[in-house]
């Protein structure tokens, strides 16, 4: 098909080229007359060439220009410009590379096009989103500031192109702090009447082959509100609750005692005084468990031996090791990870696992230290796996819903994690992470 295509221009070139030999020998007739032969012939192809070369150039004028233009959108093209278009109203077969061509730039204007409204719908939902969004060059130099991240790092000025470490000089205190402490957290501004209590992520990847890093910091201040109110309400029903269920009993053994004091019949007061003296004392371990929770100090983080941290919680509470390596050495705070594990290791002999099948392994990574309790009893199903964390969630009859809960905030006190799975053939894993 491409052969057959230029046939029409190999057909002209032959015309010409036949017409000038024709000319060529008529002309050479006619001047043979007046020279010498080779003078003739040599004058007459000199003129024919002239008249060949003319006519040649006028046929390819017009695929130059064509070239020219084809070549001048290609680089309008490079250059992101798709308005160019070409038009050939010539009879001949490039007319299809000219409507090619137009198609194509028909097409790259439409894809630019949408394109670009993509970028506007984006750039509308960063700039008004209620999280504040920084973006920060390897140069430390902020390429994109959102309104909120304006309004909380630049008092409302353009972000863009300034130093970050600047803007984090003119930042409140707590920010400042957030920032020193490296990593995802929450902060505070503000006073106790009058405070905001935000996350800070932050996440580094490749942009156009350089490091980036994307900040963003999110207000948290009314969902904690809601959230807080709502704790509060379950804590009160949960005290209420064990307070009525062992003051009731209380009330009406005292009242009992006295009655058989009144009546003189002493014998059975040994055994009411001593169901009094149980729920208080279930009391007493129910208050004192809420206040360890409530007032769990900062770890005071040393480094200690895993061998002999494992050897003193083993005369505690009965478990398997599994240590590697055997001389390793953690950096945490003894009690307090003592507590979390106790609490840990008592759940899983309270499963309904066999007593030897709870292990605990303590394994170093790369960059942290991944302790687990293991156990062979009957897991958790989706709803409690989803819940077992949170403070006050219990399934046990008599559970505080602590337990978890303290373990879970003595490890992110740490800087670590918690998490709980089901184990294949049966059984539960908690897994905590701790830095190394």
């Amino acid at each position: 098909m491409r052969v057959l295509r230029v046939l029409p221009i190999a057909v002209r070139m032959v015309a010409i080229a036949v017409a000038g030999i024709a000319a060529t020998a008529a002309a050479t007739a006619v001047l043979a007359r007046w020279l010498q032969p080779w003078a003739a012939a040599l004058v007459a192809a000199g003129i024919v060439a002239a008249i060949v070369a003319t006519v040649i150039w006028r046929a390819l004028v017009p695929m130059r220009a064509l070239f020219r233009a084809l070549a001048g959108t290609v680089a309008s093209y490079r250059d992101g410009d798709f308005s160019f278009g070409i038009t050939w109203d010539k009879a001949s077969d490039l007319i299809e590379l000219v409507d090619a061509h137009n198609a194509l730039g028909t097409a790259l204007r439409e894809q630019r096009l949408a394109l670009v409204q993509r970028e506007l719908l984006l750039d509308t939902m960063v700039q008004n989103t209620p999280v504040a969004m920084v973006l920060v060059d390897a140069a430390r130099r902020v390429v994109l500031g959102n309104l909120a991240a304006r309004r909380m790092l630049g008092d409302g000025r353009r972000l863009e192109g300034r130093a970050f470490e600047d803007l984090l000089g003119t930042a409140d205190p707590a920010v400042r702090e957030a920032f020193a402490r490296g990593g995802d957290g929450m902060f505070t501004v503000g006073d106790a009447d009058d405070e905001d209590i935000y996350h800070l992520s932050r996440r580094r990847f490749r942009l156009n082959g350089r490091i980036h890093e994307l900040v963003l910091l999110r207000q948290l201040t009314a969902e904690l509100r809601r959230q807080e109110v709502q704790t509060w309400k379950k804590v009160i029903r949960v005290i209420s609750h064990e307070l009525n269920n062992s003051l009731a009993p209380i009330a009406s053994l005292a009242h009992s005692s006295a009655e058989l004091l009144r009546r003189g019949q002493t014998e059975r007061l040994p055994e009411a005084l001593a169901t009094i003296e149980d729920r208080a004392r279930h009391l007493e371990g129910f208050i004192r468990d809420y206040a360890r929770f409530a007032k769990l100090p900062a770890p005071r983080t040393v480094p200690v031996p895993w061998r002999r941290f494992a050897g003193q919680l083993a005369t505690q509470v009965g478990f398997t090791l599994d240590l590697q390596p055997e001389d390793g050495i953690g950096r945490f705070d003894a009690a307090q990870l003592e507590q979390a594990l106790l609490n840990l290791l008592k759940n899983a002999h309270e499963s309904g696992s066999p007593a030897d099948a709870v292990r605990l392994s303590i394994r170093r990574t790369p960059e942290d230290w991944r302790i687990d309790v293991l156990d062979r009893g009957s897991g958790m199903n989706d709803a409690v796996l989803a819940n077992a964390l949170l403070p006050f969630y219990s399934t046990k009859r008599h559970g505080t819903g602590l337990g978890l809960a303290l373990a879970r905030e003595i490890a992110e006190a740490h800087g670590g994690r918690i998490a709980l799975l089901n184990r294949q053939g049966g059984g539960l894993c908690v897994s905590m992470v701790l830095p190394a």
